[in-house]
């Protein structure tokens, strides 16, 4: 049985995307409050690391201090997996410390957390980043163990140019990179928007695909101990309804 509904705190980097949330929220059945903090939203190394510093975290933890969260997550992707998988675990780390000890993660370390739990070894990325953020992304990952056997960049420069792309665009995009060697196409940028397009991107494609703010919000209720089937957030949520709520 499920339990009441649980609430993941995301906090999320400017405006893009943030409404996939909701969305999610009301299909799932749980609770998304959304906190922003703000920086650049340029997609390069400096501005990132800086976006994803401690002191802007923990802004980001303080604007939920009197709700009570059953696990919190830094959405977003390139500002943690700028700083490598050590970095990215000590960066949650001190995000969970200043949220008060609360379950977290981050959107880099929820890619490999939802590519393991499915089971995949080979993968395709279709990043929206510029290449020498996007051949970040390949590092972080190659780091851990999985094999990416193509990597397509679009190059686009700041989120708000990416979270304007129109649904048509993310799936042309992710159809024209998938690899048939790939067992999933990976999707990374919070800043897109792919929730209500999940099913179709995989019907394009003939195989999970994996996008940020889906496994965002997935590993956020894993963290909180709490699973459930929904198709229509892709085959990552299919794999839930397997294995039933905890």
């Amino acid at each position: 049985m499920h339990r009441a509904r649980p609430t993941v705190g995301i906090v999320y980097p400017d405006h893009a995307a943030e409404d996939d949330y909701p969305f999610a929220a009301e299909l799932l059945g749980v609770n998304l409050p959304v906190a922003h903090i703000y920086g650049t939203d340029l997609h390069a190394v400096p501005e990132l690391l800086d976006l994803g510093s401690p002191a802007r975290l923990a802004g980001g933890a303080a604007q939920f201090a009197g709700e009570r969260l059953d696990a919190l997550v830094w959405a977003c992707t390139s500002g943690s997996f700028v700083y490598g998988p050590e970095g990215a675990r000590t960066q949650i780390e001190r995000l969970s410390r200043a949220a008060g000890g609360v379950p977290t993660t981050s959107t880099g370390i929820a890619f490999v957390a939802a590519i393991r739990s499915l089971g995949i070894t080979r993968t395709a990325v279709a990043a929206s980043y510029p290449r020498d953020v996007a051949d970040l992304f390949v590092a972080f990952l190659a780091d851990v163990g999985i094999d990416i056997v193509s990597l397509a960049d679009a190059g686009i420069d700041t989120a708000a140019e990416v979270g304007a792309l129109t649904g048509e665009a993310v799936l042309d995009f992710v159809r024209t990179n998938d690899h048939p060697d790939a067992q999933a196409v990976l999707v990374p940028d919070t800043a897109m928007h792919t929730l209500r397009i999940v099913r179709e991107l995989e019907k394009e494609t003939g195989k999970p695909v994996l996008t940020a703010n889906q496994v965002t919000v997935w590993h956020g209720l894993e963290l909180a101990g709490y699973t459930v089937g929904c198709p229509e957030l892709g085959s990552l949520f299919e794999e839930d309804a397997d294995h039933g709520a905890r």
